[in-house]
């Protein structure tokens, strides 16, 4: 246990460290376009009977120790394929149409490059667990080949004096699957069709109202709960009614299913373990990955549970700021999150309303922290500036490292701060408990600075963090070191407030 001292605050870094590991991978399509497809598929069709099955038995004995039914896989992927270019299967060999699926299947190392930015909750099971102990879930930021972001899990158990246990990996590592029955609510899926397209459009007065037109009639169609399925289907029904395919209509149309898309939902077979579960980008606007979700656990005035992570969906040139939202960590939905300010990187939700508003740390311009309000979680028009850098050791920009987090002395929000050399440090901030608005007090110093071993790696000279949470009077802060590895320290409540509330401590 390795101990590091501010001018005020001493803080204990654990012997526990969460690094890459190459090992973990999953199964993805691996697309083709549709000629060279084709090819590959009659080149399968033309193997004999007898080479088709020893080569799908050799498939399933080899990757079948690696994968959960990897079978089901090798269907499914044949399953896309078939579709794509349009295949009658009805007297197929079961073992061709696998070994078709195995030549459309890759693995990818979700974690080979880097295991970083994590977040901590406590698990939503707490059943078995010693009073003074707490599990909870860590999420992490995950990268492999090609520099694809993707969030996966670990557990582990907190003990009294802050001291962290992984629990089990699983070697496997499954994907989720989007849920094909997903129900849309036409009410707030046109709030957010139309928001967008009014902070969006840059069309003529006139096409936009054709435009609104069309999603009108096209809503029309459907009930207050409706599939993906069943919005393409009134989508279709009306092409029949316009002379030609005219621009606003294909471009209309193409925004209502991006929309849907990007607004999904995921699930786990229940059977897999917290660290086999990896939430890998689904929707085109997260294809280049999902980074460092924030998650936090919520509880809504009537004392329902929920948990929610804002993250940042990449497609190799645009972000969008998504909210996920799971009660289990089995099932998870994705949400598109609308409004003037929903756009920026290093969105945090406070864990509960503020005056029967939620309320959100951001950093809209990317260099000052904001706080906003809204009494739609999915919607953020409203914001208030809250801190700029002053020290030199955030002179650069400063960003918030996870949601805020209640005491009874006002809410510690933890930093990030980057300074000459673009070095990341984590601060601590003490914002009023009933108007969150107000800084009370902030640290001169760094509470955690990259050590001499944390300065090497994917980014160097960065401490980083997504999240902390409280136990046992105990602030537990799971945190990555150069973008590379993860590690978790623990600082005393008692001293951290003294500290942002003494004299040393910079107000507002």
């Amino acid at each position: 246990m390795d101990t590091a001292k501010n001018a005020s605050v001493v803080v204990c870094r654990h012997p526990f460290q969460l690094n890459p590991d190459s090992r973990r991978v999953i199964t993805r399509m691996f697309s083709l376009e549709p000629g060279r497809m084709a090819r590959v598929v009659e080149r399968v069709l033309a193997f004999s009977q007898d080479e088709v099955k020893r080569m799908c038995a050799a498939l399933l004995e080899d990757y079948g120790g690696r994968h959960r039914r990897i079978r089901t896989v090798f269907r499914r992927n044949y399953a896309v394929v078939a579709e794509q270019l349009h295949l009658a299967d009805n007297h197929l060999p079961e073992e061709k149409a696998l070994l078709i699926g195995a030549y459309f299947t890759m693995e990818y190392a979700v974690e080979s490059a880097a295991l970083f930015n994590p977040s901590i909750v406590p698990h939503p099971d707490q059943s078995g667990v010693p009073a003074d102990q707490v599990r909870v879930v860590l999420s992490l930021r995950a990268v492999g080949e090609g520099h694809v972001s993707s969030i996966e899990f670990r557990g582990a158990l907190i003990s009294a004096t802050g001291e962290p246990v992984l629990e089990p990996v699983n070697t496997f590592v499954a994907s989720a699957e989007v849920r094909p029955d997903q129900y849309y609510d036409k009410h707030l899926y046109s709030l957010k069709l139309f928001n967008f397209m009014a902070t969006s459009e840059a069309a003529g007065e006139g096409e936009q109202t054709a435009a609104h037109d069309l999603v009108e009639t096209t809503l029309g169609q459907l009930g207050d709960r409706f599939t993906l399925d069943e919005l393409r289907h009134a989508m279709w029904s009306l092409r029949g009614q316009y002379e030609g395919s005219t621009a606003f209509l294909e471009n209309t149309f193409s925004t209502m299913l991006w929309l849907a898309r990007s607004n999904y939902e995921i699930r786990f077979d229940p059977e897999t373990q917290l660290s086999e579960r990896v939430i890998f980008p689904i929707s085109t606007t997260e294809s280049a990955g999902i980074e460092d979700a924030r998650f936090v656990r919520f509880v809504e005035d009537d004392g329902e549970v929920v948990y929610y992570a804002t993250y940042t969906a990449y497609d190799g040139r645009n972000i969008l700021t998504q909210l996920l939202e799971t009660r289990d960590f089995t099932c998870f939905k994705m949400h598109t999150m609308n409004g003037v300010y929903a756009e920026s990187k290093g969105m945090a939700l406070f864990p509960r309303r503020v005056k029967g508003n939620y309320a959100m740390i951001s950093r809209v311009d990317g260099e000052n922290l904001f706080i906003m309000y809204s009494d739609n979680i999915h919607f953020w028009d409203r914001i208030e500036p809250l801190q700029m850098p002053f020290f030199p050791w955030e002179a650069v920009q400063i960003g918030n490292c996870g949601s805020p987090i209640e005491t009874e002395a006002g809410w510690i929000m933890l930093t990030h701060g980057v300074g000459p050399m673009r070095r990341y440090c984590i601060g601590a901030v003490l914002l009023d408990r009933e108007n969150p608005s107000k800084v009370i007090g902030r640290l001169p110093e760094p509470l955690l600075s990259p050590t001499q071993d944390e300065r090497e790696g994917y980014v160097p000279n960065v401490v980083y963090s997504c999240g902390a949470m409280i136990h046992n009077d105990l602030l537990i802060i799971p945190y990555a070191f150069s973008d590379s590895a993860s590690r978790v320290a623990s600082v005393p409540v008692g001293k951290l407030l003294h500290a942002l509330t003494g004299p040393r401590a910079r107000p507002a």
